[in-house]
């Protein structure tokens, strides 16, 4: 049985193992003159790790409690979120279906392979927008609940309020450790794509004085008051109060050519982690945000000798699926 508890009056469900590492690299340190961390959040325990788990932590935990026996998810061809939300599912007992749009990589590869593993049905959408990706889910749903089953849509990336609140906890786990430690956070790069991540960490840390930049990696729109909302309804719902404000979204994008298309900047990138300290990023999240810090770097934004965190947050399958 899967251990259960209360967190800010909200329950949640044990599926990673955490505290993830929050480890110095001494090579990219020494090149850059500054105090690179990295938190490994690729670490988590399940498929191979990822951010998606601590959202799903609250997700899979409402689901259970609300009695609904099945999930659907929606996502790329090669999602994370989706592969590990299937994962989660199976670890739980409930069923679960993959709604996936039928762009890009959509062979038996990457994570595409680890969901065939898994046993897991995936049906592919013919579209470029996720407004059709939901509408089919809900046709899907109705004839479940005719069959008598109890269907939940969990949104792209989980990036509502009650997923972000995985990122709060993270927030806080990262201070823990930096001062257990004994350093402050100056800043925190994260991977910015459906946006949940990046809300929980920049409401989190507010008190740390720490800045969290993240790098866009999906969208070309400028969605920084998405975010910022994103934020204020996660702190609602945890019942904690903030004074974030519209500039403490800080937003950077480094898309390449397109979301989920690897850019020669993300390749590079991925590399250089590679060469330099035996850690692999992906093509299409953390390869592009480590460029996008790297080119930050390259333009005086970090200060010689100041701290900062890289949020590693898994996608290693598509290394698989170029």
């Amino acid at each position: 049985m899967q251990q259960k508890r209360i967190c800010r009056g909200i329950e949640k469900i044990h599926l990673g193992y955490y505290p993830t590492p929050l480890t110095r690299l001494e090579n990219i340190s020494r090149e850059t003159g500054i105090n690179f961390y990295i938190k490994r959040d690729d670490l988590c325990g399940l498929v191979f790790g990822g951010n998606k788990v601590r959202k799903l932590e609250y997700l899979l935990a409402h689901a259970k409690a609300h009695g609904f026996d099945t999930i659907l998810t929606a996502g790329g061809a090669q999602s994370n979120h989706a592969v590990l939300t299937a994962a989660c599912c199976r670890k739980l007992g409930l069923d679960v279906l993959l709604l996936l749009k039928k762009r890009g990589v959509t062979e038996t590869r990457g994570n595409l392979l680890l969901a065939q593993l898994m046993n897991i049905p995936v049906r592919f959408i013919d579209t470029d927008r996720y407004a059709d990706v939901y509408a089919e889910a809900e046709t899907i749903m109705e004839a479940m609940r005719a069959e008598g089953k109890h269907p939940w849509l969990i949104p792209v990336g989980g990036s509502i309020p009650l997923g972000a609140l995985g990122y709060l906890d993270a927030a806080e786990e990262i201070a823990a450790q930096a001062e257990e430690a004994g350093f402050s956070i100056h800043h925190i790069v994260c991977c910015s794509g459906s946006g949940g991540t990046h809300a929980g960490l920049i409401l989190g840390t507010k008190k740390l004085g720490a800045r969290v930049t993240g790098i866009v990696v999906s969208v070309e729109e400028d969605f920084q008051a998405e975010i910022y909302n994103l934020a204020l309804e996660t702190a609602k719902l945890a019942g904690i109060e903030t004074d974030l404000v519209l500039d403490d979204v800080v937003l950077k994008a480094y898309i390449g050519p397109g979301y989920a298309q690897p850019s020669e900047e993300g390749a590079a990138a991925i590399r250089f982690m590679a060469e330099k300290e035996g850690i692999f990023l992906d093509p299409v999240y953390t390869g592009k945000t480590f460029a996008g810090f790297l080119d930050l770097f390259s333009k005086g934004y970090f200060a010689p000798g100041e701290n900062v965190v890289f949020v590693h947050t898994g996608g290693g399958p598509a290394l698989f699926a170029l």
